[in-house]
């Protein structure tokens, strides 16, 4: 599978702000489909790092409501993948 349909986004959150700099961990938006396998290889080819650990999890879209509409975003699955110490992603430009 090709790198660039493996990640879709990365996600930038305050939990995931607080992981990257405690603990050189970085979080993904992932296809369904993808595996912690293609994940390492997709992470290592895009950015040039060194991955040490992969932890993935399935998030189950949640229901929305508008009046009597409703409707179910869906499901995505998240990875959180784990950088050798030295090894660094920026997804914004510093200052």
């Amino acid at each position: 599978m090709n790198p660039y349909h493996v990640i879709l986004r990365p996600i930038v959150t305050e939990k995931s702000v607080r992981l990257k700099e405690d603990a050189n961990q970085v979080v993904f938006a992932v296809r369904l489909e993808a595996n912690k396998a293609q994940i390492r290889k997709a992470v290592e080819d895009l950015f040039k790092v060194h991955v040490v650990d992969v932890r993935t999890a399935r998030v189950a879209g949640k229901v929305k409501r508008r009046g009597r509409n409703v409707t179910e975003a869906s499901d995505w699955k998240r990875a959180v993948v784990e950088l050798r110490s030295g090894d660094a992603i920026e997804f914004f430009e510093q200052a």
